[in-house]
């Protein structure tokens, strides 16, 4: 799963779509569990997640040192690797998680809170990303932009000033500049949501379009031969 999600990240940059000089971009289930991918160039990695050393970059921000970053975290299936993008070098970390609410607090997380709850027949989803106090000195072309992005399993009845609304595919975006960000401004976001995936409720209300088809005829044919016993009894008894 993992491989695939970031081959499509990687296609979706290709194709044109909005490039994210940082992003946090998670596929969320109803149950908590999910999968994320992280992408940002190596001075990033510094001066947000405090990798490596600011002075010697090119030695100390690595695939190998960003995975370390990530050793502690209640995460599956991780994977790290470096990237090209329009001849600059970017990082990216993906994997699978049990529970999204295990990730904040966590080193390789410092930098965002993410809070998944049930109220009622709905869940909440709450957050913030901004950068921790503890982060690197490493500084780089802060021009572009920063976001962090959701791919949700249900219905959004509700979302906090996503900032193009609900896209196809039921994703929700937040961002900002990056310049913004690494100068201490937060980047709120939340959503509310369904309890119930929307793919478990289409597999539901087709199951029970079936159901309701096999009715229906099962109806058809017991009417059916009830006519046809009506008819053979009348034609014995007009012989």
């Amino acid at each position: 799963m993992i491989r695939l999600l970031s081959i499509l990240v990687l296609a979706a940059s290709l194709q044109g779509c909005v490039a994210y000089e940082f992003e946090h971009e998670f596929w969320l289930k109803t149950d908590g569990s999910g999968s994320f991918v992280i992408t940002g160039p190596p001075w990033i990695w510094n001066a947000v997640k405090n990798v490596g050393d600011a002075g010697r970059l090119d030695a100390t921000v690595n695939e190998e040192t960003v995975a370390a970053l990530f050793r502690a975290v209640p995460i599956r299936n991780a994977r790290v690797r470096e990237v090209t993008r329009d001849g600059r070098s970017y990082i990216t970390v993906s994997a699978d998680f049990d529970d999204v609410n295990a990730l904040s607090g966590t080193a390789a997380f410092a930098d965002l809170e993410v809070a998944l709850r049930r109220e009622g027949e709905r869940l909440r989803l709450a957050g913030a990303w901004r950068r921790p106090l503890a982060s690197g000195a490493a500084k780089g072309d802060d021009s572009g932009l920063m976001a962090v992005r959701f791919h949700l399993p249900s219905e959004i009845y509700e979302h906090r000033n996503a900032f193009d609304g609900v896209e196809r595919g039921n994703i929700l975006s937040w961002r900002q500049d990056l310049r913004q960000g690494l100068t201490g401004a937060p980047l709120e976001f939340g959503a509310t949501m369904g309890s119930t995936s929307v793919l478990s409720a289409t597999l539901g209300l087709f199951g029970l379009a079936i159901l309701t088809g096999l009715a229906v005829i099962g109806a058809a044919l017991f009417v059916f031969a009830r006519r046809g016993r009506g008819a053979n009894a009348a034609s014995a008894a007009i012989s």
